[in-house]
């Protein structure tokens, strides 16, 4: 691999691997749970020795930080016990908090507009508030941070490029300081190490997924690498600059979002067949090599917009990316086609339109999980109150407060079981749903009531339909 080489007759005096002071910018999904294994880890994986880090947990959003201080996480992935450890964690909304910190690791949100533009905006804005916490650095005159290089890494997920042509030179105009520059008073190190978490996994977290990890220099990859292998459990992977570390992440989930547009294609040809398609893919599935992908809605932040992240950086230099535009377009487009086939077979029951009282069950954009964020569901939703449908929606999972004021949609948290309907949706397989009875379900649906299966998770003797 080639590294990006910096001078190696001045001395590099980068922070303590052992005892240095972290911030984490960012306190969701991904920063609140590499705060807690930060703060957790007391032993290097990588040496064995002692760890005496300081871990600061900062957000701009002063409510989030008030509910951890009293140990409520509302993306409900971390449990009590752990948040319990928020206590040795500095929690903070105060920039002066940070100034200190001799790692800053920037874990903050990178959805898309409205025209599925990259929304660079909170990137941005994390950027400059590293850059004031640099500024203010400055101006503390027994700062004992002050001679060490500081190190900013950045784990949000942005098209290649994202780190090096915005981030470096925007913090390098807003803080006087410069990347892996020549003086070490005013230089600093940048990496990129992709986040990979996966909301609602309890099984797979922080420290047993291999981390891919980069930096701007070869010096800073290493400390970079070292700073994760410290507390991650599974390893790490470095790649030789950033920016392949940046489309590592940004194909990890377009991959998995064209395999899923061919199964939604599929579905809809067996559709048209009277085939099953998850009946097929249990078949198909018997073959060793065959990806065992299932049709369905995909939204949430990760899938159902990072692709738009690289085909705006591809059309860019020039090239238009068909096959992953397509894939987009299959999957944008499931919720229209869903409730489509969906009043098609009522039609065919004889429900009558106007008055049809229906439940959908789910509203997160996935299983066992409280994020509603770019959710399909409400695509499907919109679609169906077109046709001025009756609909309730039941979910376990997330804040109906959240839903009501991004969504302006109802939203209950508790299945009432003493009312029935003409049709219930499986739209989001959540273990609450799974666990129903076959006379939970029963009790749900009218006499020639019609069920409608997306998740595979209806059971068959009651005949649903299935996509």
């Amino acid at each position: 691999m080639q590294f990006k080489e910096i001078n190696h007759k001045r001395k590099i005096n980068y922070p303590d691997l052992g005892s240095c002071t972290v911030a984490v910018i960012g306190l969701g999904y991904v920063g609140l749970p590499l705060a807690l294994e930060l703060s957790k880890r007391k032993t290097c994986f990588n040496t064995g020795k002692k760890l005496k880090r300081n871990i600061i947990g900062f957000d701009i959003n002063k409510d989030r930080i008030e509910e951890l201080k009293k140990g409520y996480d509302r993306t409900k992935e971390n449990i009590q016990k752990n948040l319990l450890r928020v206590n040795l964690i500095k929690l903070t909304t105060n920039i002066d908090d940070i100034v200190e910190a001799d790692v800053f690791i920037v874990t903050v949100p990178t959805p898309i507009d409205e025209f599925k533009r990259p929304n660079l905006s909170p990137i941005k804005k994390a950027s400059l508030t590293v850059s004031e916490a640099l500024k203010r650095r400055k101006l503390i005159q027994n700062n004992a941070s002050r001679n060490k290089i500081p190190i900013i890494i950045y784990e949000s997920t942005v098209y290649p490029g994202t780190t090096e042509e915005i981030c470096i030179p925007l913090i390098e105009k807003e803080s006087g300081y410069f990347c892996d520059g020549k003086k070490t008073a005013n230089s600093f190190g940048c990496g990129y190490s992709p986040e990979r978490i996966n909301p609602g996994d309890k099984n797979k977290n922080i420290t047993t997924i291999v981390k891919v990890t980069s930096g701007s220099s070869y010096e800073v990859s290493k400390w970079v690498n070292n700073l994760y292998r410290s507390f991650i459990k599974a390893g790490t992977h470095m790649v030789k600059d950033i920016k392949t570390a940046e489309a590592a992440k940004i194909i990890e989930n377009t991959q998995r979002d064209i395999n899923i547009a061919l199964i939604n294609e599929l579905s809809k040809i067996f559709k048209l067949l009277d085939i099953d398609t998850l009946d097929v893919i249990e078949a198909a599935s018997t073959k060793w090599n065959f990806l065992k992908f299932k049709p369905g809605l995909v939204g949430g932040h990760c899938i159902g917009v990072d692709p738009y992240y690289l085909t705006y950086k591809a059309e860019s230099i020039g090239y238009s990316p068909e096959m992953v535009l397509a894939g987009r377009r299959i999957n944008d487009g499931m919720a229209q086609w869903i409730g489509e086939q969906l009043i098609l077979e009522m039609n065919k029951k004889n429900i009558n339109i106007s008055n049809a009282k229906i439940l959908i069950l789910g509203f997160a954009f996935k299983e066992n999980c409280p994020d509603v964020r770019n959710t399909k569901v409400y695509d499907l939703v919109s679609m169906l109150k077109k046709h001025n449908l009756k609909l309730d929606i039941i979910d376990p999972c997330v804040d109906a407060k959240e839903v009501q004021e991004i969504y302006q949609i109802e939203v209950l948290n508790d299945l009432n079981l003493n009312i029935n309907y003409d049709v219930v949706i499986s739209a989001v397989g959540h273990k609450k749903f799974i666990k129903m009875t076959i006379n939970e379900w029963k009790a749900l649906l009218k006499p020639n009531g019609l069920y409608f299966d997306l998740k595979g998770i209806i059971p068959r003797r009651l005949s649903p339909v299935r996509i």
